[in-house]
């Protein structure tokens, strides 16, 4: 069975730093691009940062450039979020998602549809 496991999240108060984790199992990530969406209390789903398959493109949501980095080590068929500076506003269930289709090392997607793999998510609460 083709799944992700997130994992990593958790509280941190404003100004911290986390690191979350996007292990695959039961098929090789390292053939498509991933990318991290995020769900906040009461609002919509959104697509924050993508990495294509062979690591050489990344895109951040306006809302996180500059603070976050994604990242991927094949090997271990895992991919990484760092969060650092990090505001109330970004509280949310954070889930990794991979469109299954083989996209150039040039360019990953960071739009719900065509993603087909996803996590449960893991849970972000950034709170003093």
């Amino acid at each position: 069975q083709s799944q992700f496991v997130e994992s990593g999240g958790g509280l941190v108060q404003p100004g911290g730093s986390l690191t979350l984790s996007c292990a695959a199992s039961g098929f090789r990530s390292d053939y498509y691009a991933v990318a991290w969406f995020r769900q906040a209390p009461g609002k919509e789903r959104e697509g924050i940062s993508c990495i294509s398959r062979g690591g050489t493109s990344r895109n951040y949501a306006a809302s996180v450039k500059g603070r976050f980095t994604i990242s991927r080590d094949n090997a271990k068929n895992t991919v990484y979020l760092q969060m650092n500076s990090l505001k109330p506003e970004d509280t949310a269930v954070y889930y990794c998602a991979v469109d299954p289709t083989v996209y150039p090392d040039t360019y990953c997607p960071l739009v719900e549809p065509g993603m087909d793999y996803w996590g449960k998510g893991t849970l972000v609460t950034v709170s003093s």
